[in-house]
């Protein structure tokens, strides 16, 4: 088989070991580091003294992040992330020894094929991108135990405001947990459009509260303020990296169902460079979006949905 670098290293990677392998023309070697900075700098060092042009392994879990975060400071090495999948296709090796040199022989002879990695900007901002999503969703989370709680004391506030945390219903739930338990006082906090609603929100706000749920709602009233917080800082933050992309923020937002967040998000995940997609069938697939094929005997089975390679 031909041989396409003479010298390579691949990698098995785990959470607090990393078997390397290099393969040169006139000797293998095989050496198992640590996962702490220092034994990383250690590794790319030792790599380094074999002459090695090429590096691989596989995209495990986040664990290959912080070797590749120093691998790709040095201009005289190509570093593979590898999807894990391909490589299993091949059956007979599995010891990490082993998985190293079969990483390495493979990458020898040219057969593998690397998984696409942003540049360092781009992965900062998927991460500041993804954390807010998540803040996000804790939010929601949050809120919906609120309205657990408001339920549980037979405060059917969420029946009659469209939102429990808007001005109105922040109002009156912060009374809740101040001890207020009169309906009609906590009916006149009522703001703007909530206020034609006067006789039905008294009637909503007449529950029985405990000590125990007012605890619970300063709690999770608390920690939504707190996340609110959270998610404006990351806004500013992401906002800030975005500048230069104010035009391609636009060109998205205006497309019907997205707006600026989602906008955001997409440069974050795709980046703004689409020559690497051969077509816009292959970004669909990238992303997952696209459904495959599965017929067998002129049946179409139920499709499944692509598969993206989320690095």
């Amino acid at each position: 088989m031909e041989v396409m670098s003479e010298f390579v290293c691949g990698m098995d990677v785990h959470k607090n070991s990393i078997t390397a392998c290099v393969l040169t023309p006139k000797k293998k070697e095989v050496r198992t580091f640590g996962t702490m900075t220092d034994d990383l700098l250690l590794l790319v060092d030792w790599i380094q003294s074999y002459g090695c042009t090429h590096v691989a392994m596989e995209s495990t879990g986040v664990y290959w992040k912080p070797i590749y975060n120093l691998l790709e400071l040095e201009p005289s090495l190509k570093t593979y992330v590898v999807n894990a999948q391909h490589i299993k296709q091949v059956p007979g090796r599995k010891t990490d020894v082993k998985d190293a040199e079969w990483i390495a022989d493979l990458l020898k002879h040219g057969l593998l094929k690397p998984s696409y990695i942003p540049s360092r900007e781009q992965r900062e901002l998927r991460e500041l991108v993804r954390y807010r999503r998540s803040l996000i969703d804790e939010r929601a989370r949050e809120s919906n135990r609120i309205q657990k709680v408001l339920e549980g004391a037979n405060i059917k506030l969420g029946s009659v405001a469209t939102d429990i945390l808007g001005v109105s219903g922040r109002l009156m739930i912060r009374q809740l947990i101040d001890g207020e338990a009169n309906p009609e006082m906590l009916a006149q906090l009522a703001k703007k459009q909530l206020r034609k609603k006067m006789e039905l929100l008294r009637r909503s706000l007449n529950g029985l509260i405990g000590s125990h749920q007012r605890f619970m709602l300063k709690s999770q009233l608390n920690h939504i303020e707190y996340l609110e917080n959270q998610i404006k800082e990351l806004d500013q933050e992401i906002g800030d990296r975005l500048q230069s992309a104010n035009r391609e923020l636009e060109l998205l937002d205006s497309i019907p169902g997205i707006g600026i967040q989602t906008a955001q998000q997409i440069i974050a995940e795709v980046g703004l460079d689409m020559t690497r997609f051969q077509s816009a069938a292959h970004l669909a697939s990238w992303a997952g979006m696209a459904p495959g094929q599965n017929e067998s005997a002129g049946k179409k089975n139920r499709p499944a949905q692509g598969m993206a390679i989320n690095i």
